[in-house]
């Protein structure tokens, strides 16, 4: 039986980091084994809030290989690539571009919220208002059946069905709705106890060093109401938790979590947990990008190869698309 298409990405907009992992990264390792999965590093989209800081975006590029290779991601069971490379993902971003009702994409959540979000940058452009035209190309090219996200995604996917029963209504059915492959995505505290953005430099980064790591975890606010020790708090409205939810096991995390309601074990020990637990996870990490670091001519051909194969496929669904329109 055939395996099903998967496809996901990332922006390169800043470095990877733990909200990538906790996210993406170890749900992406377990897809690769059931699907036939395509993952692009997506600078087009890094361009629609990052314009002006243009020139970071290759480094960040080349980061994210790096990173997915020394986390496991294997390029003889999953396609990795450039989305900018393979063009047909522009030509079909306009082809799309063209059918689509304007209040559609003005009534997209995350328009309005980034805009709010991210107040120091100017996002009252069409490249971020039609964000979403680009992201529905880039799942449909590939004839994509599933695109992992979390429940705050799922409008965007919702979205691209219709626009794909909208292409498919006016032309030939030639692309499948996209199905939501939900998964649980923990929302991550950075260290200021916003959501964890490279956008709100808050990060706690994939590269920092153990030492960086605990001084990061180590100072960061925890419940307000533990003013003292003695103080019983509550996990859920502690930012540090979040962490907990997403690195801690299960049976460890509902110990901690009882310990603070009752105010037997302090923030320290509480954060020291998850610390170490986040060291664990790291350290094979940490292990193999040191090994591809010493080659990294190798990650770029990996890339390369990569973008040939997505290109295969990708022109023959713009062959299609375009005999379907009559272009």
């Amino acid at each position: 039986m055939e395996k099903k298409t998967v496809l996901s990405g990332m922006r390169p907009t800043g470095p990877l980091h733990l909200g990538h992992l906790a996210g993406a990264l170890r749900n992406w390792l377990k897809l690769q084994e059931k699907y036939n999965c395509f993952y692009a590093i997506v600078p087009w989209h890094a361009l629609s809030s990052e314009y002006q800081n243009s020139k970071d975006i290759k480094k960040y590029i080349y980061e994210y290989a790096l990173g997915w290779l020394s986390f496991g991601l294997d390029p003889e069971k999953s396609v990795l690539f450039i989305q900018s490379e393979v063009k047909e993902h522009a030509e079909l971003h306009l082809l799309l571009s063209m059918i689509i009702p304007l209040p559609w994409l003005q009534r997209v959540p995350t328009f309005k919220e980034a805009q709010k979000e991210i107040a120091d940058r100017d996002l009252n452009t069409y490249g971020f208002l039609g964000y979403p035209v680009l992201q529905t190309a880039d799942i449909v090219i590939y004839k994509a059946n599933f695109v992992p996200v979390g429940e705050d995604q799922a409008f965007h996917l919702e979205l691209a069905r219709e626009i794909v029963r909208r292409f498919n209504s006016l032309y030939k059915p030639i692309f499948p709705e996209p199905q939501i492959l939900l998964t649980e995505v923990p929302k991550l505290a950075g260290t200021d106890g916003r959501k964890m953005s490279n956008s709100f430099n808050n990060t706690i980064y994939l590269h920092d060093s153990p030492d960086v790591i605990r001084q990061k975890i180590a100072t960061m606010v925890t419940d307000t109401r533990r003013k003292k020790r003695a103080d019983p708090g509550e996990p859920d409205d502690c930012p540090v938790f979040t962490l907990h939810k997403a690195f801690v096991n299960k049976e460890k995390r509902e110990e901690l979590a009882q310990g603070c309601r009752t105010a037997g074990i302090g923030c320290l020990d509480c954060k020291n947990v998850v610390i170490e637990s986040i060291q664990r996870l790291l350290a094979p990490y940490w292990e193999n990008k040191e090994k591809f670091e010493k080659n990294p001519q190798l990650v770029w051909e990996i890339l390369e190869e990569g973008n040939k194969k997505a290109r295969k496929v990708a022109q023959k669904t713009m062959e299609e698309a375009r005999a379907a329109i009559g272009i």
